[in-house]
């Protein structure tokens, strides 16, 4: 299919449930809105998938990692969706999900690493930097819990709404043992696999999913709500697949729309073999490494493809909304075979970084009836625009929260509701430390502004910038071009002014005790920050 392009303005088994009180009434006392009067809406999220790797092109051009992969389920759902290419999450897993339940940026909300274990975050000892107080614990739905940030979430407006909101797959929104690591705990109605592990010990039926029968120490990733499959010969992908068909088929049942948050726990290490596809490119010449990597993504690829087939079947596909998302950008250190650096060619590094490599992200929405099939938009869209986005797709009547929400609907922009524009530019910020070393790895703030993106990292105060527009590759670094010099200006002061609005946390310097400079060279001011900061649960 001829695609057309969009020009916008720039700038089942162990299953939990928990069934509200009054199931046949919204919680406001309003009849529950019944399966065809509101959209259900498929959220299909996947775990450190590149923008590349996929055989669906993101790009103007058809690159060689487009050729290596077979994603014919992506490759349908592209002729019949709006296709984003420029969409961004956060380099890492927990702040990008943070993102997208509360439409905060990672400044706000304060997640800014991966959490795991309470009142531990995983940022390594730095010899130069001691890091800020960031919310380790991940967010709460509930006030003074200490160590995380206090929200409403989306999948409670949701289900005040009257939707059915359902998990399956990977969590990741708080540390064991507090609030956020039970999705129950934050408007879910059902949760089927989702813990505080951000990755899992093992995609294996036959290795019960990485559990331990009578182990007395599980591994903090070994899936739960999974039992009725250890020993068998499925792949977890595929069993969360058919986890979520159960799950539709519940909610079709009770005659309610649902939100289906099918959270995947591929394509993330370890890079266990699908035996169902791992042969192929085995065959095709791909070291057992990639040919794993391969297999994972076509596993999930089956899953997407599986799922709105189901919806089909089931007769609700014409009133079903299906989107489709990568939480960060793909893996391109560690754990990757073949030539590490060209991963995620044409973008720059991977996951962790602020380069292109590390925060582009594939993203397709299908709204039928409404967004016009086939075709692409190039506006820069973030994570956190899909919470306003799908309350309004959800015609939501409660929308208050109590945090500030950032992101900015993308409804008008599917509509082509006229020229829609960013109200403020795309920022992010990380001052951690991930626990891997490549390029452009370190603490940092960056923004973009049109075509061009700044980075600024703490550790060095070096400034990098580029024009994406004309350098997707990010090879040529204005940091230090005179020529550039006032647009470089203005940007480091956006970029500050726009931490300072939300009140961001920048790290602190071991040898002098001194905060570190914002990206404009100003000094940082502690106190504006906690005024200005987010309701963490221990002030």
């Amino acid at each position: 299919m001829k695609r057309v392009w969009i020009r916008t303005a720039a700038a089942g088994a162990a299953t939990v449930f928990l069934l509200p009180a009054g199931a046949g009434t919204r919680r406001s006392g309003a009849p529950l809105p019944k399966q065809g009067e509101r959209p259900n809406i498929l959220f299909f999220l996947v775990d450190d998938m590149g923008w590349q790797d996929t055989s669906e092109p993101f790009w103007r051009d058809t690159t060689p990692q487009n050729r290596t992969f077979r994603t014919p389920a992506m490759e349908a759902m592209a002729d019949s969706a709006v296709k984003f290419t420029q969409a961004y999450a956060s380099s890492i897993s927990s702040p990008s999900r943070v993102s997208l339940l509360t439409g905060m940026s990672p400044a706000a909300h304060r997640v800014t690493n991966w959490t795991l274990r309470r009142d531990e975050g995983p940022d390594p000892e730095s010899p130069t930097l001691e890091w800020p107080r960031w919310s380790v614990n991940g967010i709460a739905a509930e006030p003074k819990i200490p160590g995380t940030t206090y929200v409403t979430p989306l999948p409670e407006l949701l289900h005040r709404a009257g939707y059915r909101t359902i998990l399956v797959g990977k969590a990741h929104f708080g540390a064991i043992g507090t609030p956020g690591a039970d999705p129950l705990r934050l408007g879910f109605e059902v949760n089927v696999a989702g813990h505080a592990g951000g990755g899992i010990a093992s995609y294996l039926g036959e290795d019960n999913f990485g559990n331990r029968p009578g182990a007395g120490v599980q591994s903090p990733f070994a899936v739960p709500d999974l039992e009725a499959y250890w020993g068998e010969d499925i792949f977890a992908t595929e069993a969360l697949t058919i986890e979520a068909k159960k799950q539709i088929d519940t909610a079709l049942m009770l005659d309610r729309p649902f939100f289906l948050y099918m959270s995947h726990y591929a394509v993330h290490v370890p890079f266990d073999r699908d035996r169902r596809f791992f042969q192929h490119y085995l065959d095709r010449g791909l070291d057992s490494t990639e040919a794993a990597y391969a297999a994972l993504i076509e596993g999930m690829d089956k899953s997407l493809g599986d799922l709105r087939a189901y919806l089909r079947e089931r007769g609700g596909a014409d009133h079903t909304i299906v989107v489709f998302l990568s939480d960060n950008g793909g893996l391109s250190v560690g754990a990757r075979g073949g030539k590490p650096e060209g991963a995620n060619w044409p973008l720059r590094s991977g996951k962790g970084s602020p380069m292109e490599g590390g925060v582009r992200v594939p993203m397709m929405v299908e709204w039928p009836g409404v967004a016009e099939a086939g075709t692409n938009c190039s506006m820069p869209v973030a994570i956190q625009d899909w919470f306003p986005t799908l309350l309004e797709m959800a015609e939501a009547p409660d929308k208050r929260t109590v945090q500030r929400v950032e992101g900015q609907s993308l409804v008008p922009l599917l509509r082509r509701e006229g020229m829609w524009s960013r109200r403020r530019p795309l920022v992010w910020h990380f001052p951690n430390m991930w626990d891997a070393e490549g390029d452009g790895i370190g603490p940092y703030s960056a923004i973009r502004m049109g075509d061009w993106k700044l980075i600024y990292y703490y550790d060095t105060r070096r400034t990098m910038l580029f024009n994406l527009d004309e350098d997707i590759f990010e090879k040529i670094d204005h940091g230090t071009n005179p020529v550039q010099a006032k647009r470089r200006e203005r940007m480091a002061h956006r970029l500050t002014r726009e931490l300072r609005r939300v009140g961001a946390q920048v790290p602190r310097i071991k040898s002098s005790g001194e905060w570190c400079c914002c990206p404009d060279g100003s000094a940082y001011r502690e106190a504006e920050a906690n005024k200005r900061g987010c309701r963490t649960g221990d002030r």
